[in-house]
């Protein structure tokens, strides 16, 4: 059970940095640069706690499929950026795809 809250602090993590990357303003706002520099590093010592039971290719298909939709849905609330159809497609191809693992592959997550 901790891996899912570990993978799941490494993704909100990751959201969080990515997300504050446009309010950092190409690093030349203090806070927003650092709330960046330090999200990504505990989403990263999270992600490492994962791999004590899942391969790392799992893990990685999972932080990367959940953070790129969760990022697309912040930038569409906050920055109002709207994804085209052919992007909401493919996120929807990555939950497919992640759901795939998660239901069928002989690794259970």
């Amino acid at each position: 059970m901790s891996t899912y809250i570990y993978l799941a602090i490494a993704i909100i993590a990751e959201v969080t940095a990515t997300s504050t990357l446009k309010l950092s303003e190409e690093f030349t706002k203090p806070i927003p640069s650092l709330v960046v520099i330090i999200a990504f590093g505990v989403s990263l010592y999270f992600m490492t706690l994962t791999l004590r039971t899942l391969p790392v290719g799992i893990m990685y298909a999972f932080w990367s499929g959940f953070g790129i939709i969760l990022v697309t849905l912040i930038g569409m609330l906050i920055y109002k950026q709207i994804p085209d159809f052919p992007a909401i497609i493919g996120m929807f191809l990555i939950i497919v795809g992640v759901s795939t693992i998660s239901l069928f592959s002989n690794i259970k997550v």
